[in-house]
């Protein structure tokens, strides 16, 4: 075997099948990119200025809001730059560096809604207990177990892929350095390294997902029993926009690395949806049926300048 110090970057080759779009694609991802960064730090102003808004559930928003101005900025910066007809060229360490920031931020991601659903099933199951249970410690607690286990996912995933050989090819026939592509280009055996990703990635997604599906069982059950028919309208609005998003992150989840075959053009397609329009959608999702949030917005808006008149 040749030493495996012989690639020190990699050629990013970018969404397959889309020659000769380069101009129209940098348009559109420019576009996403700046929206999501925009609405995202919109709903951070909005939380953070209103004293209304300071409770767990919208602490736990601003978290996310905060994730999602990061997650895409992982990849969609250098693949703008390649686009716009820059080099391609990424450094090993700048691609370990991808694969690390993308995964721990995916991580803190999925076990942030689970921890969102067990907000929503405290509040809504026990609510003259809320308070108690969903004190500043705790949700301190929370905020940071989340990105810590994101991180060990991460390095777990991260030391998975990199401690392989990389010694031959170095073009990454995708937009950005992610285990399937990689290990792809390994000078090793990697079928065992990739059942072990494989059980890994979809494990962890697997087990947050039942723990997000009994708490909504639960919360489905006890909204049910709320003889208010306002009552039980309300409850469901705080939970639609929840569940909306968790839908909106786990399909894509599922879709790239979860089937049997992959497809690379598939999964560039749906790669990009989940790292830049699904953190585009959230604001827009977690606000428009959100009175309180909306109310805010229209403050910040008003304070910043962009609405002539206070409403």
């Amino acid at each position: 075997m040749r030493n495996a110090s012989v690639v020190t970057e990699f050629i990013l080759l970018g969404i397959p099948h889309t020659e000769d779009l380069e101009t129209m694609l940098f348009v559109l991802f420019l576009s996403f990119y700046i929206f999501t960064l925009v609405g995202n730090l919109l709903i951070l102003l909005a939380i953070v200025s209103s004293i209304q808004l300071h409770t767990p559930m919208y602490f736990f928003l601003c978290q996310l809001s905060v994730c999602d101005i990061f997650f895409p900025s992982v990849s969609s910066p250098k693949m703008l730059f390649y686009l716009s007809g820059f080099s391609r060229a990424i450094s090993y360490a700048g691609c370990i560096s991808q694969l690390f920031f993308y995964h721990f931020l995916g991580c803190t991601e999925c076990f942030l809604y689970t921890v969102m659903a067990y907000d929503r099933f405290v509040a809504i199951c026990h609510p003259l207990r809320y308070k108690v249970i969903m004190s500043h410690r705790v949700c301190a607690i929370l905020a940071m177990g989340t990105s810590f286990f994101g991180c060990i996912q991460a390095t777990f995933l991260s030391t998975l892929t990199f401690q392989l050989p990389y010694c031959g090819p170095n073009e990454v026939d995708y937009f950005f350095c992610d285990i399937p592509v990689m290990l792809k280009l390994a000078c090793a055996d990697t079928s065992a390294l990739e059942m072990v990703g494989f059980i890994s990635v979809g494990l962890m997604p697997l087990s947050c997902f039942l723990l997000i599906l009994t708490s909504y069982s639960r919360i489905v059950y006890s909204i049910l029993q709320i003889h208010s028919a306002e009552g039980q309208r309300r409850a469901f609005s705080t939970c639609s926009a929840h569940l909306t998003a968790i839908l909106l992150f786990y399909m894509p989840v599922v879709l790239i690395y979860l089937r049997p075959t992959p497809s690379p053009w598939l999964d560039a397609t749906v790669q990009v949806l989940n790292n830049l329009v699904t953190p585009m959608l959230n604001p827009l999702i977690y606000s428009l049926r959100n009175k309180e949030v909306k109310s805010s917005l229209r403050k910040v808006l008003y304070q910043l300048g962009f609405l002539p008149e206070k409403l």
